[in-house]
């Protein structure tokens, strides 16, 4: 058959049926095997069908097997038409002999191998294939899975899922049933010359046969059929990819139906085993560090003499309680490990999902013990022997088996909760207890000694004592793990696994500690001369046996390599002086303030949400009542990440714009605004506290940057005062009920705070955005971030060698020192192997041929790395080179890595070549004075005591960094960067916050760039064309695949950046005219150097510089780099992001993708301070946005106990958040630096913002001098008023572009005025920004707890509508008003008694007087403007009671009402929709006159007087913010603020107030005026703006505003029955709009004469700027100047009445040729007004001379006609 494997059944008439019915099982779609009872006696003749119609094509045995079955004849389908036939070539005609493609190049598809099959009529040939090895057996003859899945490697075809098909399609042309263990052969391999051969036969045979090892009878095979094929098909079908021994050995002819290795990613393949000689060893840990586990269960005992006495082993018994009880274990407990992993693991998996529990008794249950340790054996059988068992996986497979098995209840429940749904068939048989051992036997029959079961013993205790029996004795050598299952005496399963394998028992022990004992067992293994055999063994390692001896001989004389080319100088400087005199150079500078638009984006989303968090109605901001801001940012106590933020804080410019620099002059003393989290932040923090208290005006803004860091509960430190001290600090009560105290956390890592009792808010968390989306650059900055993801990006290319890699030469070495030294901890054995590989490396590259024959002990990859770091500063001029970082988490090691570094590198005279530099956390840089004086001449440093401070400063500097630390503290890594080693971080710390941020170290910016050939698509270089590069390894012409597209290694270059809040480094060259040769460095002959089109950044600050220039051949570009600039590696892997090596088993974790699409990494717990909720969660998607993220791991995580909010638990929801805590996250060296520290800078321009204004500032025109009043009169005196002339000029520079309203005693100046265009007036008006005052007008953004009430936001400030009616003769009609009434403001309104309807609106007497109230109700019209209008009065008013009204329109009811809900409101009519302020004023006037009259009556009711009622209303502009009193001398003008409430009181109390019409105030304006300029305190004149109206003395006026228009001049009027298109525009703005812009051309005699003005009768239109117009009124009483001796350029007649008369007209002279302009409301009134006024007499028409305004009939058009005065 095509699908079985060695190992299977013999073919006996049983062993048939049974394998028939279990593979119509695994082919069909329902889950009920046909019955074998119903197979061997009721259709023994019968052979089952699948489901396609084909008969079954599979066959026991393959020949030469013992089968007793004789072979299945087999008839080959006819092939297709036109199809080839011959024998070695497929049905396309490609030839498939190896002999014909040996030499060719094939593509293999990934996860497929060669393989040669062979044909019975072509014995002599064998016919190349490429075949999943998933379905390929290992060395061992096991894990091959059942089914095939194949590739012709002829014609390119793919997807075959049958070998039947796949032979037929390569012709083999079989007479016997098509079988791949028949037909293929052999393993195809390419040998030293690259040519394909035969390579080792394919291991079908196994290991044995196993079905003889057990006696079955027919009910406990039909149940295996029914739960252990179920269980495959289940947990197979999900994504989870075991090997064939999952399936036990009964399934050898099965073949899953629809099986594709397309359906999971490549990368879930389980991992092919290794070689026994490469399985690790164990390690112990210390005997105290034991008893603390095993103390915890002890019931039985077992007899301590056959314990561990013999043997140093060291054995992890993993106990799953509930399931049986540990027994005491006596004896060598240093040996021994116990660990309740499992126990929770099955805890958690039979904890049924809440959603199920409210439904009370449920069908569905829990996943069974039994079938709970059956899944746990088979996953256990699935492991390759260098795979240590992870829970995460374990409890996948119980939820997934647990939710398939209870799919169909699942849904009924989720559809009817109250019907009960029957059980699946497959479940009407459960698991019992007798039937496990033996189903978990078979399940482990198949991988050999490799998983044992133990069933025999009747108790736990017997059990462990047999299994350390055959431990000790040698029994156990070749398995890893031993399942013991017990039934005790309450015939209950009682269960656990022992781990014997030595990698897996080291694996999970190191797993089980701490960090902080991680650190405390290597110190005392290295302290206690644990790793002296360490030492030794890697001494031996040289020809002679001793390598120290090698290194005594390789001195600096002998280094002919180096020393030849090594600076003939002492001084540093004077080299490169020297180096820059004679070759080209290559120099830096870095600009350091340059912020990025992605960051100011990310700092306008938090100010954003500050805003947010003020502008709520929960009071807990109040942005308006601060005026500055003040900060402290926390970060981790790591002395470099401390100068690091220092460093980006004084030059971002953050202190001199917050007004800070003047006490702070230096960067040391920037040094204040940041602290350590360590004990001297108490104080600092106590000190912000305290500064908060006293300046509650201040806003602080405390930033945690790397808030992962430290998140254990200050109650749970247990005495370690470096644990918990974040949580005394930042979450303490004084900072939390602080109102001016907001707390920022920043991280890459936010799902170590997003748990179910997070203190942060959903809304308060701030996430990274995506510069690009579908490689559109979003923000337009050129740059692109290369992190973990594109890092993982790079492995799945299939092509070239990817940035992420592991070394499989260095693991090999690592594991074989681990089996042989059990007792160390791996990190001292991997640290050590690694040093000895960089100190050989060394050796080997500076000491010349004598210690080649060492290469044979180092790795390619180190190798590679060491002659980089070495070759990369001699080949440069300028001394340049790269930085390979060396992570050692461990201090002590790191130490000794340092040491030993040092000692080697000194020894080689190499100390001039490269720094090796410990980046202990602890502790300040330490560089050597060579490097430091290079790092000067570079920086252009002469102050001679500086010294680098952190990473950022080493830029260029050719070193080795050896990172420790238990964990990164958020260094920055500069640009060069070329290496990051991870190979000795720890493998079993599996937590995603763990990896991720060692993985953040080699993050990077890319500098992009449009590329003309591909279009405005930013893509990035990721090539490395060093020439100095090892021409034996892997890496030449390599290629690297960034976001599915190929960047070979001769590329353009793109600049890098490796930090965000620093600037793109530049760095530009200089040539002189004559370059001499390079001698050994210039590159070797015949290479081709590589391509550039560089150019600097800033061209402009290097005049002097030469560009490269760019061919536009159709060919290959001609440019090439410079030789200098090509001898310059640092300059060349600008554009390339680190190689990054890591662990064997963490590449395989981060590498693997889930079912999600994720990497495996992702679903595992995010810290070690946090727990899983239950098992029963979903996996995270790949399309999951960072939010749905937040929201994932706040459902599904708790915190532990000790973690800073597990006290954070609240019953109401969400009332544990803390409202003023906030959460910025990004992935690492994004720039989320230069981000917080842009928000400081805005959110401090915001403040002063809120508390400035921009009001406009312009001068009075058309001024004048003359005096009534002195200028100390507080009130006007009425005498003197009456007698000063009505001042007819309008001196609002708001009125500039209107028409002059002509004055006999004023002469306009020719200097002013009319100059200026009209539509500059509104476009340059001048304004000024001033400070709020204490008694400012505030629009609804405004919130404090002064105002709180007053603004009304609350559920019970409710409002009622009330209709007001009543009539006015000249509308013609009542007019009824709708007032919106507050509950709070109904006291100011009188109500009938009988129906509660209103009556009028209270008003009161002229002689009352209250100082905290205003007499005047206040009415402000305002249309569009319910956000910003400043309508809160409360601090204008200093609190005093008041009426005031706001007046709008009625479809904006709705919203005003939302914003202002404790305002009373006065709703117009609906045909006032359309109107201007004018009509709005007109209206208000009209109702106060009839509320007036309605006040008097009542008043006379209760015995008061009518005109004791106050007649007064304030008609308020809703832009009017603060008011001013002037104090006026001969000597000096003082102006200060006062409040509305000042004003109005003042103006209230004027004596004789009630004989004035109308009052108003003067506009602010800074030039007010000075010495001599002061102006007459009162005037009498034009009113704008701010209006105390007499509504008993005004006469009834009508007024229209202006409404801007786009329409043009000649499109507003049109002639009489025109057939124009009409205009949708109120008849009265189109007239006013064209005689605005037209009246130059119909006044013409008027335009730009001052002296001759258009004659306006009882109407003033707005002519234009150029027209001056002359008011008069034709009232009886009114008053108008002597126009004798006036000669008027024309007449304008409005709507005439009858007091205009031809005598009122006659008594007007007019210049010949003047224009007359009579407007009526239509045709038939402007002739009767013609005849009327005797018009012709005097004046010439036309009948082309009459017009009407281009508008619909509808809408009633205006008509006018013009004339000439004759």
């Amino acid at each position: 058959m095509g699908n079985s494997y060695t190992g299977h059944l013999q073919s006996t008439r049983f062993e048939e049926v049974l394998h028939n019915s279990i593979e119509a099982s695994l082919r069909s779609n329902t889950v009920v095997p046909r019955p074998v009872f119903t197979q061997l006696y009721l259709e023994a003749e019968q052979r089952p069908y699948s489901h396609d119609g084909r008969g079954d094509e599979d066959e026991d045995e393959e020949d030469g097997s013992d089968s007793n079955t004789p072979p299945i004849p087999y008839q080959m389908r006819p092939p297709p038409d036109g199809s080839c036939t011959t024998d070695g070539f497929c049905q396309a005609g490609k030839d498939l002999r190896l002999s014909s493609m040996a030499t060719e190049s094939l593509e293999v598809a990934p996860g497929f191998l060669l393989v040669g099959a062979k044909s019975p009529s072509m014995p002599d040939h064998i016919l190349v294939c490429a075949v999943d090895q998933r379905f390929l057996p290992d060395e061992c003859g096991r894990n091959a899975l059942l089914g095939f899945s194949g590739n012709c490697m002829g014609c390119g075809e793919k997807g075959f899922r049958y070998f039947t098909e796949f032979a037929d399609h390569i012709n083999l042309k079989l007479t016997t049933q098509p079988k791949k263990q028949k037909h293929l052969k052999y393993h195809l391999l390419r040998n030293a010359q690259g040519i394909l051969v035969k390579g080792p036969p394919i291991c079908w045979k196994g290991i044995g046969k196993i079905a003889q090892e057990f006696l079955v009878n027919k009910d406990t095979i039909l149940h295996f059929m029914r739960m252990g094929i179920l269980l495959y098909k289940r947990i197979a079908s999900n994504g989870w990819m075991f090997s064939a021994t999952f399936l036990l050995i009964l399934l050898t002819s099965c073949r899953h139906k629809g099986w594709s290795p397309e359906s999971s990613a490549p990368t879930e393949v389980t991992p092919r085993p290794a070689p026994n000689s490469t399985t690790n060893g164990t390690k112990s840990g210390r005997h105290s560090y034991l008893h603390l586990h095993t103390n915890h269960c002890a019931h039985c005992v077992v007899n301590k003499s056959v314990l561990l006495n013999k043997a140093r082993l060291f054995v992890c018994v993993f106990l799953s309680v509930g399931h049986g009880t540990l027994p005491h274990l006596c004896g060598n407990l240093g040996d021994v490990l116990v660990s309740g992993l499992l126990q929770k693991c099955y805890l958690n998996s039979q904890n049924l999902p809440r959603v199920y529990e409210q439904y009370g008794t449920a069908p569905i249950q829990p996943i069974s013990t039994e079938m709970l340790i059956l899944l746990t054996v088979y996953y256990l059988v699935q492991l390759a022997p260098d795979q240590a068992p992870l829970m995460e996986d374990l409890e996948q497979i119980f939820m997934r088996s647990w939710r398939e098995s209870h799919l169909t209840e699942i849904r009924q429940y989720q559809q009817t909760h109250a019907q009960i749904a029957p059980p699946l068939p497959c479940l009407a048989q459960p698991l019992t207890p007798s039937q496990l051992p033996w189903l978990a036997k078979l399940a482990t029959s198949s991988c050999g000694e490799g998983v044992l079961v133990l069933d025999t013993a009747p108790s736990l205790a017997e059990a462990l004592e047999e299994t350390f029996h055959r431990l000790v004795d040698g029994r156990l050598s070749q398995t890893n793990y031993v399942v013991i299952i017990c039934m005790n005496r309450s015939q209950e399963i009682e269960s656990c696994v022992v781990v014997t394998g030595k990698h897996q028992t080291r694996a999970l022990a190191e797993s089980l500690l701490s960090p902080s004992d991680c650190v405390r067992e290597i110190v005392h293994e290295l302290s206690s001369e644990m790793a002296a055999e360490l030492g030794s063994y890697f001494s031996s390692l040289g020809p002679d046996g001793d390598v120290e001896a090698l290194l005594e001989q390789a001195s600096p004389e002998n280094n002919a390599q180096y020393s030849s080319i090594e600076p003939t100088g002492d001084s540093p400087k004077a080299n490169i002086r020297c180096v820059n005199t004679s070759y080209l150079s290559i120099e830096y500078y870095v600009e350091w303030h340059e912020i990025r638009p992605i960051q100011l984006a990310v700092a306008r989303k938090l100010l954003s949400h500050v805003c947010a968090i003020a502008d709520s109605s929960t009071q807990n901001l109040d942005l308006g009542s601060f005026d500055k801001v003040e900060f402290l940012i926390c970060v981790p106590p790591s002395e470099v990440t401390f100068h690091q933020v220092v460093l980006h804080l004084w030059n971002s410019g953050l202190l001199r714009e917050l007004g800070l620099d003047q006490d702070c002059l230096s960067v040391k003393e920037a040094e204040q605004y940041v602290v350590k989290l360590n004990q001297s932040a108490v104080g600092k923090i106590n000190s912000l506290i305290q500064k908060s208290k006293m300046n509650p005006y201040t806003l602080f803004i405390l930033v945690h940057d790397h808030a992962h860091w430290d998140i254990s509960s200050g109650q749970c430190s247990g005495g370690d005062s470096s644990l918990g001290l974040v949580d005394s600090l930042l979450n303490c009560r004084q900072i939390r009920d602080a109102s001016n105290i907001l707390t920022l956390h920043v991280t890459s890592f936010p799902f170590t705070l997003q748990t179910q009792y997070t203190r942060i808010s959903p809304y308060n968390e701030i996430h990274w955005p995506s510069g690009f989306n579908n490689d559109v650059d979003l923000y337009h900055e050129k740059t692109k971030y290369f992190g973990v993801s594109e890092l993982l990006e790079t492995t799945r290319s299939g092509s070239g060698l990817p940035l992420l890699r592991y070394d499989s030469s260095f693991e090999s070495m690592a594991a074989a020192l681990e089996e042989r030294l059990p007792k160390l901890h791996s990190a001292v054995i991997r640290t050590h192997v690694l040093i000895q590989h960089y100190s050989l490396a060394l050796m080997v590259t500076a000491g010349g041929q004598a210690l080649q024959a060492l290469q044979k002990h180092i790795s390619v990859e180190t190798l590679e790395m060491v002659q980089c770091l070495l070759n990369t500063s001699q080949r440069c001029p300028s001394r340049h080179g790269h930085m390979l970082l060396l992570r050692i988490p461990s201090p002590a090691l790191a130490a000794f890595a340092h040491q030993r570094l040092c000692h080697v590198r000194n020894r080689l005279g190499l100390h001039k070549q490269f720094e090796v530099i410990l980046g202990d956390p602890c502790s300040a840089l330490t560089v050597g004075k060579h490097f430091l004086d290079q790092l000067r001449v570079w920086l252009k440093i002469l102050d001679p005591d500086w010294a680098p401070l952190t990473y950022l400063e080493l830029e260029a500097l050719p070193c080795i960094l050896i990172l420790t630390g238990m964990d990164p503290l958020g260094e920055s890594l500069p640009r060069s960067l070329k290496y990051c080693d991870l190979r000795v971080i720890s493998c079993w710390s599996l937590q995603r916050t763990t990896l991720e941020q060692e993985l953040g170290l080699a993050a990077y910016l890319l500098k992009t760039k449009q590329d003309g050939q591909h279009g405005p698509h930013a893509r990035c270089d990721l090539s490395e064309s060093d020439p100095e590069k090892l021409s034996s390894t892997d890496n030449e012409d390599e290629e690297v695949v960034v976001d599915g597209q190929y960047c070979k290694t001769r590329t353009h270059e793109r600049i890098l950046s490796r930090d965000s809040s620093i600037s793109l480094l530049s760095f530009n060259t200089s040539l002189n005219n004559e370059l001499p040769k390079l001698g050994n460095q210039a590159s070797p002959a015949g290479t081709q150097l590589p391509q550039s089109d560089w150019t600097p950044l800033d061209p402009d600050k290097q005049p002097n510089q030469r560009r490269q220039s760019k061919s536009t051949s159709s060919g290959s570009s001609s440019t090439r780099a410079s030789p200098l600039r090509q001898s310059c590696s640092w300059a060349r892997n600008l554009s390339r992001p680190p190689v990054v090596l890591l662990p064997k088993a963490v590449y395989d974790l981060i590498t693997t993708v889930d079912s999600s699409g994720l990497p495996k990494s992702t679903s595992f717990l995010p810290h070690s301070a946090v727990e899983w909720v239950s098992s029963f969660r979903p996996l995270l998607s790949k399309m999951m946005t960072c939010t749905e993220q937040s929201l994932y791991y706040r459902q599904w995580t708790v915190p532990k106990p000790h973690h800073m909010d597990s006290s954070n638990r609240a019953e109401g929801r969400p009332d544990n958040f803390h409202p003023r805590k906030l959460l910025l996250s990004g992935p690492p060296q994004v720039g989320k630096t230069g981000a917080y520290l842009q928000f400081l800078g805005i959110l401090s321009r915001m403040l002063i913002r809120l508390m400035e204004v921009d009001i406009y500032d312009e001068e009075d025109i058309n001024c004048n001098l003359v005096r009534y009043h002195q200028p100390i009169a507080l009130w006007p005196n009425t005498d003197t008023v009456q007698g000063m002339p009505f001042d007819y000029i309008i001196h609002d520079p708001k009125y500039e572009d209107i028409s002059t309203v002509y004055s006999p005693d004023f002469t306009p100046n020719s200097n002013d005025g009319n100059s200026r265009r009209q539509e500059d007036v509104y476009l340059h008006r001048r304004t000024a920004r001033i400070k709020l005052s204490k008694y400012a007008a505030y629009n609804t953004y405004h919130h404090c707890e002064q105002c709180h009430q007053y603004m009304g936001f609350n559920p019970q400030y409710q409002s009622t509508l009330h209709a007001f009616t009543f009539s006015h003769l000249l509308l013609g009609e009542e007019i009824q008003l709708y007032f919106i009434i507050p509950k709070s403001k109904e006291h100011h309104f009188s109500f009938s008694q009988s129906g509660g309807q209103l009556e009028s609106m209270r008003l009161p007497l002229t002689s009352d007087w209250n100082p905290d109230a205003i007499k005047s109700p206040i009415f402000t019209p305002t249309t569009g403007r319910h956000e910003h209008g400043l309508f809160n009065l409360y601090h204008a008013m200093e609190g005093a009671a008041h009426l005031h009204i706001l007046v709008i329109k009625e479809y904006e009811m709705a919203v005003y009402k939302k914003y202002w809900p404790n305002h009373i409101m006065l709703v117009l009519p609906t045909i006032f929709n359309g109107a201007g302020i004018g009509a709005a004023h007109f209206l208000i006037k009209e109702l106060s006159y009839h509320n007036l009259e309605l006040e008097r009556s009542r008043r006379v009711e209760h015995g008061s007087r009518p005109q004791d009622v106050w007649p007064f209303i304030i008609l308020a502009d809703d832009s009017c913010v603060m008011w001013n009193s002037v104090d006026v001398d001969p000597k000096r003008w003082t102006e200060r603020n006062v409040s509305l409430k000042q004003v109005l009181q003042h103006m209230e109390s004027s004596p004789n107030i009630t004989q004035y019409g109308l009052c108003g105030m003067r506009k602010w304006s800074s030039r007010g005026g000075g010495a001599g300029q002061q102006k007459d305190p009162f005037s009498r004149g034009h009113l704008h703006d701010f209006l105390l109206l007499n509504v008993d003395l005004t006469p009834p006026h009508l007024q229209m505003t202006d409404v801007p228009t786009t329409i043009q001049p000649t499109q507003y009027i049109c002639a009489p029955d025109s057939k124009h298109l009409f205009l949708a525009t109120p008849a009265q703005l189109l007239l006013e709009k064209y005689l605005q812009h037209t009246s130059h051309r119909l006044f013409p005699l008027s335009a730009q004469n001052y002296s001759h003005p258009v004659l306006s009768v009882d109407c003033y239109l707005n002519l234009g700027p150029e027209v001056t117009v002359c008011f008069v009124s034709s009232r009886p009483h009114s008053i108008n100047f002597s126009t004798t001796g006036l000669l008027f350029s024309g007449l304008l007649l409005y709507f005439c009445d009858s007091f205009v008369t031809p005598g009122f007209l006659k008594k007007f002279q007019f210049l010949k040729g003047a224009t007359l302009c009579v407007i009526c409301p239509n045709r038939s009134s402007l002739r009767q007004t013609v005849v009327r006024l005797e018009l012709e007499e005097e004046w010439r028409f036309r009948l082309s001379d009459e017009f009407q305004t281009a508008n619909a009939k509808e809408d009633q058009p205006l008509f006018f006609l013009t004339g000439k005065h004759i």
